[in-house]
């Protein structure tokens, strides 16, 4: 009996001195690359209250705006592999990067570990009220016909690509638009200062449903919950077009592979909250949570997709 309680303690000792058996033994910084306020600090801030009872440790977050988000993941990169410093990554932070032909501080697949997905962000093609057009395929006729410009959130971003995936799918020359951020392209285009623009859904979603500027079509595979009539560009006449703007949480790599079931975990319960779900589908986010697994195989597919585009977009494309 001794002997057996002995082996018992022993066997408990090594259990919480293996490395994150005991995570989070403190405060955990959730580094979101984006300003206060926007769709990735709405996303942050939902899930917060939920995944700290989860966890049942405080979830600060911290705004680090810059770079599109590579500021944030960055210093995430240079964390220890705890799991206590953690990163709301964007698209652009984890397959795109600064721009063609500029390198990022880090390599998304050897320098971070995956967590989960959190949510995907569709992007729209929009019009100004009076524009003759009413769908990508109109969009897209115009183009051919006369020169036309398309307004988009900023150099290097998804949004910047998903314009140059539109010229080469639809087989025309537009001029692309670098504005800083989606806002300023919905305003653009609903003063008529610019003719077309991609912004993504929350930018302009309030705008749409006020009839204000025209939605031509979604980018995604499939219609969004939050614009269920709005045709995809799929079905607006370019077969297989697909593009989302989209947010995930990563770690440093190394974490232990425990510690990052932990953290799935808790944001997967937190993004399964009906509360959760009907704020974020509110400003046109939709929850997408993963296993690191799928995210890891996800971020890979689209570092190659986004490689391809800016590849036959060529340095000079604008």
């Amino acid at each position: 009996m001794k002997l057996g309680r002995a082996a018992l303690a022993a066997a408990l000792l090594f259990l919480v001195t293996i490395p994150g058996m005991a995570f989070p033994d403190r405060p955990i910084r959730l580094i979101v690359g984006f300003a206060p306020g926007g769709s990735a600090d709405v996303v942050a801030r939902a899930i917060q209250p939920i995944v700290e009872k989860r966890l049942g440790q405080s979830l600060i977050i911290e705004n680090k705006a810059g770079a599109g988000g590579m500021i944030a993941v960055d210093a995430v990169a240079k964390a220890p592999p705890d799991g206590h410093m953690i990163a709301l990554a964007g698209a652009a932070a984890m397959s795109v990067g600064a721009g063609p032909g500029e390198k990022m501080p880090y390599d998304p697949m050897r320098d971070l570990a995956p967590v989960t997905m959190l949510a995907e962000i569709p992007f729209v093609l929009i019009a100004p009220a009076s524009s003759e057009a009413n769908s990508v395929r109109d969009a897209v006729a115009m183009a051919k016909a006369k020169p036309l410009s398309i307004g988009h959130g900023g150099n290097g971003t998804v949004m910047h690509l998903t314009a140059q995936l539109f010229n080469q799918m639809a087989g025309v020359t537009t001029t692309l638009v670098p504005y800083r951020g989606s806002t300023p392209v919905a305003n653009d285009v609903l003063a008529g200062h610019v003719p077309l623009g991609i912004s993504d859904i929350t930018s302009a979603i309030a705008l749409i449903r006020a009839g204000q500027i025209k939605a031509l079509g979604v980018s995604t595979a499939r219609r969004t919950v939050s614009l269920p009539d709005v045709a995809t560009f799929s079905e607006g006449g370019l077969p297989g077009y697909q593009s989302i703007g989209w947010f995930g949480i990563i770690a440093a790599a190394g974490t232990p592979l425990e510690i990052v079931a932990k953290l799935n975990e808790a944001i997967a319960f937190a993004l399964q909250d009906q509360s959760v779900k009907d704020r974020l589908v509110a400003v046109g986010v939709e929850p997408a949570p993963t296993s690191p697994e799928k995210f890891s195989a996800f971020v890979r597919s689209e570092i190659a997709k986004w490689s391809d585009v800016v590849a036959k977009a060529g340095p000079k494309a604008n």
